[in-house]
């Protein structure tokens, strides 16, 4: 089978954007990303951390030994022809039908009606030819743009025979796609055979009426090359490019130290390079390894005889692995961050107290300065159609889509290094403010919207509500990305939030780390951390509540009830709240800026009483 180089993407876009199962819309081709079974394990570098291991294989199975990079050209200028210049993931043409610019005929890219024109040292132009057109020789062919897709994580090719002669036949003309009219919506697209002349506007791939004239799924998985006879979801016709055509599935963790001293967590950090060592003559070559390529960061100031006995220990099973049980991921992150004296100086994770905005002393409790931070990702699974919960629970999320035929041994991952500002809310005054009749009445009607939601997808409407405290401190933590992508210099969607919020009375938790998580330099030259000092941090979160009492959209926004459209959110929209969904842990779901401040609607459930600044 032929190879070629088609194009180029980061190895982070590979979990967010187009891993296994995803469509990868080429300039000239459109392709699927092949299941974890194609790929080359021996070009994925292996990433540490011990918490999301552990997390992956309580949802996954505890075959999944390692997590990994996703594979990448680490030879600039490698030539295209050789074997470190065509280092990369395996995909394949989808969807299979194309269409010539020229004449307008459809057929799948392996009828023999169509050759690949490869381009090794521009494979952005590497793209199909009609060769024998009508209508000139070589003309270009395209992918065409429908698709079919469903809830189960299934994606086919549009069932273009079907469609036109509106059933099974058993002429097979020909087809050629046309239009009509000046514009390019649905109804003036057409299909029609060359042999019987059936024709038929894309328009009734769409709508009410759409079941009527798309067959059954067939349970495809393009990247896996197999079919699930036994999907029994309707499919819905999508186009090419489509937002929801894939969802990525992914648990994150921060990267913070849970051993009792430094030189326990770096041996934790680096066991992938320390578990088979034997000797500390060995364990000599393996730290200079890792201090020449810098890798390990701080592993240089420890005696190598400590090291060693640090090793032995952990290779005997004495070291404090209890951690890794833990059912969830963010309540050892909390434990840190809001400990009596955070970690100042360790290699991933360095932070500084700082003294809460005095205007916010009775809501804020404490401010927290993330100087250095890593973040893991870890792509679990994907959906389509439907975006999935930030949840472990698969009865609270649409199904997930495997990444490989068998169950993985390995999952894809990805880390990013930034800053961030960590703020924790006074537990008090948010337990005081959940118990206003305003605020229940508030969660009351989000409450119904998200059970409203719930029941028209299938799903289980009294689980998956976070509480009323989630949505503010949610609402919160959009507001001020806002504010802070306006002064701090970063771009927005490399902004992001992890949410802490839990009315548990054994592990309560309200706060939220605002930080940068991009893979490059961006996020990494300190304007976050300036940002959290105490003079400039509580004078943007006024600039932030005072931006939020009125919205350009206002009254509308103000008087959304989302118990009537089954929404989940109720004052919030793409004026005043919405952030990137890069930067977002929930999709935009369960804000609602009345319980920060006071809006047209709603006077008397705001966090933040009097709209922009101080307490009660």
């Amino acid at each position: 089978m032929s190879t070629y180089l088609v194009g180029q993407v980061r190895p982070s876009q590979l979990l967010w954007t187009y891993g296994p199962g995803a469509l990868v819309d080429l300039p000239n081709l459109s392709v699927v990303t092949m299941g974890l079974d194609r790929w080359d394990v021996n070009q994925c570098l292996p990433v540490e951390e011990a918490r999301l291991l552990a997390a992956v294989r309580r949802l996954l199975g505890p075959q999944v030994e390692r997590l990994r990079v996703p594979p990448f050209v680490r030879e600039e200028g490698a030539s295209p022809m050789s074997a470190e210049g065509k280092i990369g993931v395996p995909v394949r043409p989808f969807p299979r039908w194309l269409r010539c610019v020229k004449c307008g005929l459809l057929a799948e890219y392996d009828s023999g009606l169509f050759d690949i024109k490869p381009y090794p040292y521009r494979p952005e132009q590497t793209h199909f030819v009609h060769s024998n057109c009508e209508k000139g020789k070589n003309a270009d062919a395209v992918p065409a743009r429908f698709l079919l897709a469903c809830r189960n994580g299934h994606l086919d090719d549009f069932p273009w025979h079907w469609f036109v002669h509106g059933g099974p036949s058993e002429c097979r003309g020909t087809l050629r796609f046309f239009e009509r009219g000046a514009s390019l919506q649905t109804e003036n697209l057409w299909v029609k055979c060359d042999a019987c002349d059936a024709a038929r506007s894309l328009v009734h791939a769409f709508g009410r009426e759409a079941q009527q004239n798309l067959p059954a799924c067939r349970g495809r998985h393009p990247h896996l090359d197999t079919f699930d006879a036994s999907c029994q979801e309707s499919p819905r016709a999508v186009l090419l490019g489509a937002t929801n055509s894939w969802f990525p599935v992914s648990l994150s963790v921060l990267a913070i130290p849970l051993e009792r001293n430094q030189l326990s967590q770096l041996v934790l950090d680096g066991w992938e390079y320390f578990a088979d060592v034997e000797s500390a003559d060995e364990l000599k070559v393996v730290i200079k390894t890792l201090v020449k390529s810098g890798s390990l960061p701080g592993i240089e100031r420890f005696d190598i005889g400590d090291v060693w006995r640090c090793v032995q220990e952990r290779q005997e099973g004495k070291g404090d692995d209890t951690f890794v049980t833990e059912g969830d991921l963010k309540i050892p992150e909390w434990e840190v961050l809001t400990a009596p004296t955070p970690p100042t100086d360790w290699p991933q994770f360095m932070s500084r107290p700082e003294p809460p905005p005095a205007a916010y002393t009775g809501r804020i409790a404490g401010v927290l300065l993330l100087e250095r931070l890593r973040e893991v990702n870890a792509l679990i699974g994907y959906t389509r159609v439907e975006a999935p919960e930030e949840t472990t629970d698969p009865d609270e999320r649409p199904p997930m889509a495997a990444l490989s035929r068998a169950r993985p041994d390995w999952i894809p991952a990805c880390e990013v290094h930034g800053e961030g500002i960590f703020i924790r809310f006074d537990e008090e005054a948010v337990r005081s403010w959940e118990d206003i009749p305003s605020v229940k009445r508030r969660s009351e009607r989000l409450e119904a919207g998200h059970r409203g939601w719930r029941n028209a997808r299938g799903q289980d409407p009294e689980k998956g509500y976070p509480g009323i405290r989630y949505a503010m401190i949610h609402t919160f933590a959009h507001l001020l990305i806002r504010e802070l992508a306006l002064e701090c210099g970063y771009n927005a969607a490399s902004i992001r939030e992890r949410i802490y919020a839990s009315s548990d009375p054994d592990s309560p938790m309200a706060g939220v780390i605002i930080y940068t998580a991009a893979a490059d330099s961006d996020g990494t030259l300190g304007g976050l951390v300036e940002l959290g000092k105490s003079e400039n941090l509580g004078r943007l979160i006024g600039q932030a509540l005072e931006r939020a009492t009125i919205c350009s959209s206002d009254p509308l926004c103000s008087e959304h009830n989302p118990s009537v459209d089954r929404s989940l959110h109720v004052a919030s929209c793409h004026a005043c709240t919405f952030v990137a969904e890069t930067s977002c842990e929930r999709g935009n779901r369960y804000l609602d800026r009345a319980l920060l401040v006071n809006t047209f609607e709603c006077r008397d459930a705001s966090f933040f009483q009097g709209g922009g600044g101080g307490n009660e």
